[in-house]
């Protein structure tokens, strides 16, 4: 089938326009906060944001603009400024891409608007803390680090302490770079804006238990950059409101991502951000819809933990319960979870050169699911930002062999 004949097959989601608009208003003003009277905080991906809306500092995120990085296909260039400048290319590649892109202004948008403070929490990550002192010392400015014990098996009463003592002293860190005072009033409208655009989210991911699937794990990554970046805002409800609307017009129509929608796939780790349209392409060419991912459930999966009438008590736990900072027993149930729920045929993991705490326990994960599932796997051998650890036709032939696979799985269960 030829690259025309897929993409008529794959149905574009009408409220791209408006992201793009979102977010390059979004830049816009980031870039021109100081002559505003504004101040900007890097903050990790996996971190509270909802007290930087509070107090009206605007969050900018380094990962979220190492995925433009690398959908820009930018990150060779940038990864080898980095080595040239010393770091090590087993580092992770949106660490590498930001540390070298300040000192050019470079990538897809000129480079970030230069931190009034840096806001660093490693519930995702341990490479962000090391990242951001880098950053912290670069630009001459304040760091807070929000710690988050690792949860083995269970969020104790020690735990819960700590972390909720952290949760008080980041605002008095942001009181204090600021020099005014939180208004908790409004940091608690905040939080249940926050609470509404996640569960609006989710509700949106959800549509996907449809058959066929109105939206891909494709489509969800590219609409997921709100619940990042301006999570906690009024603009991210009314867009997600929107986004879900035509979401559950498609679903009610019948009208599937892919149209002729055979196979249903769930994706695992953070995506080949060069390599998206290409991906796309091959798996519609089987007629295979990955229908659910790991990644952006993320930044909604914890949410039950929040109480909206006690948000920054509940959000101190909701963080420290993120999906990269639970063990492995407990990522695989939440795997499984998801794979009856959307009625998963197979699932693609991608083993991330960067990502080291997303794919280390991925072959535990993939026998677990073999075994309490009986489904295929598939693991892709890649990188999110850096295209030198991508082979087009190695894995071009092991999805190939993966969809054969599923097909005659499911033709044994008949």
């Amino acid at each position: 089938m030829s690259d025309t004949n897929i993409e008529k097959n794959i149905n574009k989601v009408k409220s791209e326009k408006k992201m793009r608009e979102i977010m390059t208003a979004y830049y816009i003003d980031a870039k021109t906060a100081r002559q505003n009277n504004k101040k900007v905080a890097w903050i990790t991906s996996g971190g509270p944001v909802e007290p930087l809306i509070a107090m009206d500092i605007i969050p900018v995120y380094p990962e979220n603009h190492g995925a433009m990085i690398g959908a820009s296909k930018m990150g060779i260039d940038l990864c080898e400024k980095a080595e040239a400048m010393g770091y090590s290319n087993d580092l992770c590649s949106y660490a590498r891409a930001d540390i070298s892109c300040c000192t050019v202004n470079g990538g897809p948008i000129g480079g970030l608007p230069e931190p009034d403070m840096l806001v660093c929490c490693n519930n995702i990550c341990g490479t962000v803390m090391k990242w951001y002192e880098v950053q912290a010392r670069y630009f001459k400015v304040p760091l807070f680090i929000y710690d988050t014990p690792f949860l083995h098996k269970e969020y104790s009463a020690e735990v819960k302490r700590y972390v909720l003592r952290q949760m008080e002293e980041y605002i008095t860190f942001l009181e204090n770079v600021t020099g005014r005072k939180m208004d908790r009033d409004r940091m608690m409208e905040v939080g249940r804006i926050s609470f509404e655009g996640s569960q609006l989210w989710q509700a949106v991911l959800d549509t996907a238990i449809s058959k066929p699937s109105p939206m891909t794990a494709f489509d969800a990554f590219f609409h997921l950059a709100l619940i990042v970046t301006l999570r906690g805002t009024n603009l991210s409800v009314e867009y997600y409101k929107g986004l879900l609307a035509e979401m559950q017009e498609r679903a009610k129509a019948g009208i599937g991502a892919i149209p002729n929608e055979k196979y249903r796939l769930l994706w695992d780790n953070l995506p080949i951000w060069y390599r998206m349209k290409w991906l796309s392409k091959k798996f519609a060419e089987h007629d295979a819809c990955l229908v659910a991912d790991t990644y952006t459930s993320a930044w909604c999966g914890s949410m039950e933990y929040i109480d909206v009438n006690n948000f920054i008590g509940s959000a101190a736990e909701a963080y420290t319960r993120s999906y990269l900072n639970l063990g492995v027993d407990k990522m695989a149930e939440i795997v499984l979870s998801m794979i009856d729920k959307y009625d998963i045929d197979g699932i693609v993991m991608h083993s991330n050169r960067s990502c080291k705490p997303y794919s280390f326990g991925q072959y535990d994960i993939q026998k677990i699911v073999e075994r309490e599932r009986g489904i295929p796997s598939l693991l892709i051998e890649a990188d999110m930002v850096d295209e030198r650890s991508f082979s087009e036709s190695q894995i071009e032939t092991r999805i190939d062999a993966f969809i054969e696979m599923i097909r005659g799985n499911k033709a044994a269960r008949r």
